[in-house]
């Protein structure tokens, strides 16, 4: 595979930036972080109206249309509103590390954008295990978010967040091993090199490895239909109940930052990155996260949540057996089939995945079955 996918990277390459542009590591060390940080935060705003938006859509409805035209200003307003607001903190609360979890649980989502490629050259820090380096951050936001739970003294925060964490630790088993996939298949855990190696988009190499990628990640984001881990019907909105003003705002960041990160993740391993025909490659990397976000949105409008007995055992009974089986195929066909045909691969990807789908769902029934009634 990588004597096939040679030929792109190095045409890829020589279209790339400096490794220290704009010139010297302080420079680019700034001006790449500024980047980043404006990236992340004026995509959580458009995120914000784009999905109220889209979504009203699908629920006969116009969705916010007041704040500025078309109700593009809507986010703003509701972030001053939420910035004015009263910042109370329980009086039996760990005020120290009520006052720290929002700041944890937000700081990896930053940490991980450093390795992520956005043009061919252009990231903070290439390291040579980009892929490692991101599933040990991303571990972190799950210790904020314990943090708020318990600190607040509540018990539904605390149940909530106990929920969260049972979810996160179940679905990141499945997740890594999907990436492990990626990985053998590019032949390195360097983030940039995974783009480059994407001539045929993963999603056609791996077409299992990224459904079991995306509905991990749907998971670890709490997005539907594994919302239940913050349904305000059952647990009072979750472990953030005891949180207002400033830091309310601070956890809503980290929600709509996840969102933007996990689109980030599966354009960047799943969707070939920046790459794409005619159009800068930045545009194409945009383009694809919107993508990825407006499915997301669509899922939420169309599918119910799980209970979270459900949840746990789809990712151990479900997705895990499949993500083994995944890694063991994909790691055959580098060994002993390196040069079978990349026309070849796709199909029988393809048959195979529909194939396991099929059996798995035949075999895993979540409902009262399970229950034991």
């Amino acid at each position: 595979m990588a004597v096939i996918l040679a030929p792109t990277y190095i045409n890829l390459q020589s279209a790339s930036l400096p490794a220290d542009w704009p010139g010297g590591f302080w420079w680019h060390w700034l001006l790449l972080s500024i980047l980043l940080i404006g990236f992340l935060l004026n995509t959580v705003i458009f995120f914000l109206w784009f999905e109220r938006r889209f979504l009203g859509r699908f629920q006969i409805r116009l969705g916010p249309n007041r704040a500025g035209p078309f109700g593009l200003l809507q986010p703003i307003a509701d972030v001053l509103k939420i910035l004015t607001k009263e910042d109370i903190i329980p009086a039996k609360a760990d005020k120290l590390v009520f006052w720290l979890a929002p700041v944890v649980a937000f700081v990896p989502l930053l940490m991980m954008l450093a390795v992520v490629p956005i043009h061919p050259g252009l990231q903070l820090v290439d390291l040579n295990i980009g892929v490692l380096y991101i599933v040990a951050v991303s571990g972190v936001t799950t210790i904020g978010i314990l943090m708020a739970g318990w600190s607040g003294n509540n018990k539904y925060g605390l149940i909530g967040a106990m929920r969260n964490v049972a979810q996160l630790i179940s679905y990141e088993i499945p997740l890594v091993l999907s990436l492990a996939s990626v990985v053998v298949l590019a032949g390195s855990l360097a983030v940039s090199d995974i783009v480059a190696a994407q001539n045929i988009p993963f999603i056609l190499l791996q077409p299992l490895g990224f459904i079991i990628f995306f509905i991990s990640t749907l998971a670890e984001i709490n997005r539907s239909p594994f919302d239940l881990v913050e349904a305000d019907s059952e647990l009072a909105a979750g472990f953030n109940i005891e949180y207002s003003g400033m830091k309310f705002a601070m956890l809503f960041l980290v929600e709509y930052s996840e969102a933007v990160m996990a689109s980030t993740l599966i354009t960047t391993f799943f969707l070939g990155g920046w790459q794409g025909p005619w159009l800068p490659p930045v545009v194409w990397f945009i383009i694809k996260i919107f993508a990825v976000f407006s499915f997301i949105i669509w899922l939420r409008s169309i599918l119910p949540r799980l209970r979270i007995d459900q949840a746990l055992a789809f990712a151990w009974k479900f997705l895990l057996p499949l993500a083994l089986i995944n890694l063991a195929l994909t790691s055959l066909k580098v060994v002993f089939w390196p040069g079978l045909s990349t026309w070849a691969v796709i199909p029988i990807f393809l048959a195979i995945t529909a194939l396991l789908i099929l059996l798995w769902s035949r075999l895993f029934q979540p409902g009262r079955a399970n229950l034991g009634t």
